[in-house]
């Protein structure tokens, strides 16, 4: 039983997995229940990010809940004492302050939510999700399905031929494959090159 001056415990979650595997559903969906549970949540998404909606967190299903978008992560430390919650969606496109940004939440006793692709479209470990990964106290990896097998898929295959690291995109530039798939893809367009 939790005594009137038990402080509540801070913590970082983080969803990660490829492009078209539900993080931003899951963000959404956890913080439904937060909202349903009459905890105050404030929830961020990097400014860049305007596919759906430019102050709306929107995932692939057009499930959609209300944001703030900021450019750099230190602005969510101005939030309201009251926040129980907070909510990062896209967080590979966040700095590596973001980091110490949730780090510092966590401590002041904040439920901090991450979602974000665990690697770039090279496969290789994406902005300051990997970081993040290893100080969260829960880490859920989502898959989509590959479109080319079926199998699980955890590589997000961009479709352009665009070599910069952020270029965002819907399945018009990005298909979620799976490790042989994604392996073959890249292998075939290195002998094109």
């Amino acid at each position: 039983m939790f005594s009137e001056n038990h402080k509540k415990s801070g913590c970082i979650e983080v969803v990660c997995g490829s492009m078209f595997s539900g993080k931003t559903e899951e963000l959404i969906r956890r913080l439904r229940r937060a909202q349903f549970a009459n905890q105050k949540i404030a929830i961020f998404k990097p400014a860049i990010d305007n596919r759906y909606s430019d102050v709306e967190v929107v995932s692939h299903d057009f499930h959609k809940i209300s944001s703030k978008p900021i450019s750099d992560a230190a602005e969510m430390l101005k939030i309201a004492p009251d926040v129980e919650v907070v909510g990062v969606d896209e967080a590979q496109f966040f700095g590596a302050n973001l980091v110490e940004v949730c780090q510092t939440l966590a401590e002041r006793g904040v439920r901090v939510i991450v979602a974000g692709l665990d690697t770039d479209y090279m496969g290789k470990p994406f902005g300051p999700m990997p970081m993040l990964m290893a100080v969260a106290e829960d880490v859920q990896k989502v898959h989509a399905i590959c479109v080319k097998c079926g199998n699980l898929a955890n590589h997000s295959h961009r479709l352009s031929k665009s070599k910069d690291l952020v270029v965002l995109g819907e399945k018009d530039i990005y298909e979620p494959l799976c490790r042989e798939c994604y392996n073959k893809a890249m292998a075939e367009e290195a002998a094109k090159a």
